[in-house]
């Protein structure tokens, strides 16, 4: 059976539509970083999605080539995820959304290293003849969070990070976003396939106890 990140780490990719605070250790990433509207019609974030599918995928099956992984097991790629802010905005104004700078990332085991990362960015590029330099190796330590499961369109999670806001208010905590702490999505739906309404975002703010 191979390792899936959903189950093994419920309490990362699996919360209650009710806000929780919890710590999130380290953990590395395939990411591509770009700028503008995640909506614009073969604009910079779908090829940024592209890349890192490319990416993770070449990882995957990397058992297969000549190129062997320490320690590497089977495992399901994780989803899709994004780090999101804009300049000069508190927290995120999803009207406008061809100002926001985004990371959007994949998950990778912990037996993948940067040098892995850079084999299956090449590979990938040569087998499907795109442009994967911009895919990167990054480490990322979020540390105290609140999240929630926000069901619905995207444009309808400000209710929902309104339910974060108002939980943190009631029990001590603030939110403590900066450039190096981020609003934070997890995409457990294919949105190709499921209707926008059934959608099922993890949201996630970096916080802090007052």
């Amino acid at each position: 059976m191979a390792f899936d990140f959903k189950k093994e780490y419920k309490e990362f990719y699996m919360p209650k539509n009710k806000p929780e605070i919890l710590m999130v250790p380290k953990a590395n990433y395939i990411a591509v970083r770009g700028k503008g509207d995640p909506n614009e019609e073969g604009g910079a974030y779908q090829q940024a999605i592209s890349v890192l599918y490319a990416v993770a995928y070449t990882l995957k099956m990397s058992y297969k080539t000549d190129h062997k992984i320490k320690g590497f097991f089977e495992y399901v790629v994780p989803p899709l995820e994004g780090f999101w802010w804009q300049d000069d905005a508190d927290g995120v104004d999803f009207i406008h959304k061809s100002a926001f700078h985004w990371i959007s990332v994949i998950r990778l085991p912990d037996f993948v290293t940067k040098e892995d990362v850079a084999w299956a960015a090449e590979t990938a590029a040569k087998k499907k003849k795109l442009d994967c330099s911009a895919a990167e190796f990054v480490t990322i330590e979020e540390g105290l969070c609140v999240q929630i499961m926000h069901l619905g369109a995207f444009d309808d999670e400000p209710a929902t990070v309104a339910q974060m806001d108002a939980y943190l208010e009631q029990n001590g905590y603030v939110n403590d976003m900066s450039r190096e702490r981020l609003h934070h999505e997890i995409y457990l739906s294919d949105a190709r396939k499921v209707a926008p309404e059934k959608w099922k975002t993890v949201i996630r703010h970096p916080v802090r106890k007052l």
